[in-house]
């Protein structure tokens, strides 16, 4: 059996429909999204159905119906990928061969549901995913296989979400084709353990007082959710695409100031060095290359960004 949700579960769940007996894909329920809040399927239901497999959204996980519908099918294992939720122990009793989750960090690192972009954010040059064996804790348990994977200087938690969806696929694939006559588990070492909790709108704010390196890696793990936001004259201002500029900081440039807009972006100052953004996207309007919206609104000598007014992110 399967069971996961978003799109970066896909390739997982492809893995398992290639290399084993599929029985039942578990996913979450519909949501509404968009302005009409119309209801939309997850991916994972969206592909199963795809692959001809029997979807099951459970609305509870705790009240003993889903342990009771996974028991009767009597499976072998169970695969996790991004489901979603904590699963209790009834749950992780029922396959023969226990549950494997397909995590995308480096166990013990990153433990929780935000692994890609707290990497991102906190700078790391390597990450990658991992398969473990289940049990109740978050993340804890022992490691069966890894694979590892540099983190791009500019590469941003979107772009890497694609590249471990397809990493955890082709590793669960391998893994399952041998599986369950594999080597024993290696036990994390708790005292490495960091925790990815799920990021919150409200972390998206620029601080211009940061470093270049803590300003770019912001804005880059915040890309695509919730987007990195600073403010101008009142109104947010998303920024996406950052790097380090070349151009040295001027003696008394205030954190936030743009200094000049050119072909590579807007350059604005940090509270160490100069920062380099590419892309952005005022509110009410279209992402679009940093000149293009510098072009259409010019930057006063001196002027800046700032913090946008509070609650207001988008």
């Amino acid at each position: 059996m399967f069971m996961g949700s978003p799109d970066f579960a896909v390739p997982s769940l492809e893995a398992v429909a290639r290399t084993c007996d599929l029985l039942l894909a578990v996913t979450q329920p519909d949501k509404p999204a968009g302005r009409g809040r119309k209801l939309m399927p997850p991916a994972v239901k969206e592909a199963a159905l795809r692959l001809g497999v029997p979807v099951s959204q459970p609305v509870k996980v705790r009240d003993g119906t889903l342990a009771a519908q996974l028991q009767a099918l009597t499976p072998d294992v169970i695969v996790v990928t991004a489901y979603g939720r904590i699963l209790p122990r009834p749950i992780l009793e029922v396959p023969r061969h226990g549950c494997i989750n397909v995590h995308a960090s480096l166990l013990p690192r990153w433990r929780g549901a935000a692994p890609i972009q707290r990497a991102v954010l906190a700078g790391d040059r390597e990450t990658g995913v991992a398969i473990m064996q289940m049990e109740e804790g978050l993340d804890t348990g022992p490691v069966f296989r890894e694979a590892r994977t540099l983190i791009a200087p500019e590469e941003t938690s979107g772009e890497l979400f694609l590249r471990l969806a397809t990493l955890g696929g082709d590793l669960l694939a391998a893994f399952l084709a041998e599986y369950p006559d594999v080597p024993p588990p290696t036990p994390q070492d708790p005292a490495l353990a960091t925790l990815a909790p799920i990021l919150r709108k409200e972390e998206g704010l620029v601080d211009w007082t940061w470093s270049v390196e803590h300003v770019v890696n912001h804005v880059r793990g915040m890309d695509p959710w919730p987007a990195a936001v600073t403010g101008r004259e009142g109104t947010p201002v998303k920024l996406y695409r950052a790097g380090p500029s070349p151009l040295p900081r001027p003696e008394g440039a205030a954190p936030g100031e743009v200094l000049t807009v050119d072909r590579s972006g807007l350059h604005v100052a940090c509270g160490e060095g100069v920062v380099r953004v590419a892309e952005v996207q005022a509110a009410g309007a279209k992402r679009m290359p940093a000149q293009a919206y510098a072009a259409g609104k010019p930057f006063k000598k001196g002027e800046g960004f700032t913090a946008p007014p509070r609650g207001e992110t988008e």
